[in-house]
């Protein structure tokens, strides 16, 4: 059987290789569109890998145009800025927008608006842009806009409920971006963070036709009891935050690729495990569900392989939710690895690392907040020797308080690129 030590090397590896797969420099450059041979290039990036798409799009450009025909802004998440040339770089707020945000938007939907029917604007989205691309609709301001973000983050809400509201409350988002630019050409290559990897919900879709609509923001805002600004309710009621439409004009000049998905990360985390000897149980990279409860589910399923002694690797990936309940600090994913280290209960040769890809998990958004956590079969001993409840942690959702206290928070930095939560649990042959 595996040590803790050796199973934790494992577990990072895989982590690390699965990000690998999903970075620009990795996924990028290939699909990088042909330049206008005499107009411009309009190079609009958003998201937790805005830095670092525009710093491989502009190193690709550069050496083809002159720096005339090349303008255009990035806008990231604080902490995950990329060294640019030429192309504007703005680090914003994540998960609440803040001015910086406000500004740099500001900023791009000049440079979209001003974009002529010769030239390209090309769209690097990825996830998070959300949040960095932030315009509120006609009467709602910044401090409102924020509210309701909180309130989101607060109601468990699943990323396509959140953004399907978010995008009635916008300038950018929901397709009016593509319309701003018409006639421009339009090209937008993402990376996926969303299960399903559906255009509209990647980054509120900007540059695609939204199929929401102004009554499914009214019904979620119902559906989670959200405490919203008047000038927020009023808005839902407005006709004209009505978002375009398939079939609408705006998309006639646009193209949209996936470049990076969550099941190319998976895919190369499974080709690692795989490697080091053990058999691999792909549980899809489209989860979706309380973090609590899936992590139930998987500890059941880790006991079972365990109990069958067969060196397993459980791989998941998707966007998992919390629903707010105490005054803690943490996300989704040490959330989940709480309560797995609780419901495992410190079975022999189980361990697991829960992730964000991009780097961070919750928190408070600087970048040096943790990604998520590991577990291992001495989680629930150590904590019981340092006076810790487990379960008391987690009616307050406190993960970070519980993992920091016992040296078992995954810190990685910013990774420069997202696609959605890494969950792999390391199954080995319990010793006899």
């Amino acid at each position: 059987m595996a040590t803790p030590a050796a199973s934790r090397e494992l577990l990072v590896s895989m982590f690390r290789t699965a990000v690998a797969a999903a970075h620009p420099a990795q996924c990028l450059p290939t699909h990088l569109p042909e330049p206008p041979a005499r107009s411009r290039l309009i190079v609009l990036a958003a998201g937790k890998a805005a830095g670092s798409m525009t710093e491989v799009a502009e190193a690709h450009y550069l050496a083809r145009l002159s720096p005339a025909q090349l303008s255009g802004i990035a806008v990231t998440r604080h902490g995950y800025g990329r060294p640019s040339r030429h192309i504007a770089m703005v680090e914003a707020g994540h998960p609440v927008p803040d001015e910086a945000g406000l500004n740099g938007t500001e900023r791009a939907l000049a440079l979209a608006q001003a974009a002529g029917e010769d030239d390209l604007v090309l769209v690097l989205l990825s996830g998070g842009a959300s949040a960095n691309w932030i315009a509120p609709a006609a009467g709602i301001t910044l401090a409102e806009k924020q509210a309701v973000t909180r309130a989101l983050l607060r109601s468990g809400a699943a990323i396509g409920d959140m953004n399907t509201l978010r995008k009635h409350l916008s300038r950018i988002k929901g397709g009016r971006l593509a319309r701003l630019a018409y006639p421009a050409h339009v090209a937008t290559l993402a990376i996926s963070d969303v299960p399903g990897d559906d255009p509209s919900v990647i980054g509120s879709g900007p540059t695609v036709p939204d199929p929401t609509t102004l009554e499914d923001a009214r019904a979620i805002m119902r559906r989670f009891r959200l405490a919203l600004p008047a000038a927020v309710a009023q808005a839902l009621d407005n006709a004209a935050n009505e978002t375009p439409k398939p079939g609408d004009q705006a998309f006639a000049r646009s193209t949209y690729r996936i470049v990076a998905r969550p099941a190319d990360a998976l895919k190369a985390a499974q080709t690692r495990a795989l490697a080091a000897g053990y058999e691999c149980v792909v549980l899809g990279d489209r989860l979706q569900g309380e973090a609590r409860e899936v992590a139930a589910e998987h500890a059941r399923l880790a006991r079972q392989l365990s109990a069958a002694g067969r060196p397993t690797v459980i791989l998941s990936g998707g966007e998992l939710t919390v629903t707010l309940r105490g005054q803690g600090r943490g996300g989704p994913n040490q959330e989940y690895s709480l309560a797995l280290a609780i419901h495992v209960a410190g079975a022999p040769g189980i361990s697991a690392l829960a992730a964000d890809s991009d780097g961070t998990d919750g928190g408070g958004g600087r970048p040096d907040d943790p990604a998520g956590a590991f577990v291992d079969p001495t989680t629930l001993s150590r904590a019981k020797t340092g006076g810790l409840d487990p379960a008391a942690f987690l009616a307050d959702n406190d993960s970070t308080g519980f993992f920091n206290a016992i040296g078992d928070l995954f810190i990685p930095g910013p990774t420069f690129t997202n696609v959605t939560d890494f969950r792999a649990i390391v199954v080995d042959r319990p010793s006899a």
